[in-house]
């Protein structure tokens, strides 16, 4: 059986991340916050993520979280 891999790609000049986690046709996008994106299959599977401003909503929030364990330690 083929196995189905997730491929990511990011576009630093719009700092924009994408998640593909199984081709096929997309149904509907559903905007989830100002930066998140989900796309669905005609099953109403998950077919995509979008992220935008990824340097601040992944990377910022990772750094954060990192100085607060720094602290506890």
């Amino acid at each position: 059986m083929g196995e189905s891999k997730m491929k990511v790609r990011y576009d630093p000049e719009s700092d924009i991340l994408y998640l593909l986690v199984k081709r096929g046709k997309i149904k509907d996008t559903v905007e989830v916050s100002e930066d998140l994106f989900i796309e669905y299959d005609e099953s109403n599977n998950i077919v995509g993520i979008e992220l935008w401003r990824t340097r601040k909503n992944i990377f910022g929030e990772l750094l954060k979280y990192l100085r607060e364990i720094a602290k506890v330690e």
